[in-house]
């Protein structure tokens, strides 16, 4: 049997797709980065303020403890609620111009006191989800609107500007 032949290829017969929230929140600095804040979770369900806020204590521990290096640029951040008290925060910048690279971290329910690094094996790994593609599509134009601009102090401003927020 071939893969166009099987039913439902790798989703269960059971799943059902809910549509969630992107709402953009307030930026943060990290160093000389610059980062947007996006969080994304369903509408009966968004984040708590505490997870946010934790969330944003642990990156700007990390930014200050020297274990990001980020390289003074842009990028953003998707702080997603994926289930039941399980959290994923994506910090994404952009390098070398057209690159867009991720630090994965987690939070599982109150087992973790705090977000840390989601450890990731093998060379196929999984990147983002259905949901954070929606942020991501909006970012990547985003990206190529600055590469077009004069790219200056004003086109940072107006990089930094240009969020999402709707049904993802």
């Amino acid at each position: 049997m071939t893969l166009l032949e099987r039913d439902g290829i790798d989703v269960g017969h059971d799943y059902q797709h809910a549509e969630k929230l992107a709402c953009a929140g307030q930026s943060i600095a990290l160093g000389d980065t610059l980062l947007k804040w996006y969080e994304v979770a369903p509408a009966i369900e968004p984040i708590e303020p505490m997870v946010s806020d934790l969330a944003r204590l642990g990156l700007a521990d990390a930014a200050r403890l020297g274990e990001l290096r980020l390289g003074g640029t842009l990028g953003f951040v998707i702080l997603h609620r994926c289930g039941e008290g399980f959290h994923f925060l994506l910090l994404c910048t952009w390098q070398n111009e057209n690159e867009l690279w991720e630090t994965v971290w987690a939070k599982d329910r109150d087992a973790d006191p705090e977000f840390h690094p989601w450890p990731l094996d093998g060379p196929h790994r999984p990147t983002f989800c259905v949901w954070e593609l929606g942020v991501v599509a909006h970012e990547r134009d985003a990206w190529t609107r600055f590469l077009r601009s004069p790219r200056d102090r004003d086109a940072r401003l107006d990089y930094l500007r240009d969020t999402f927020s709707g049904v993802v």
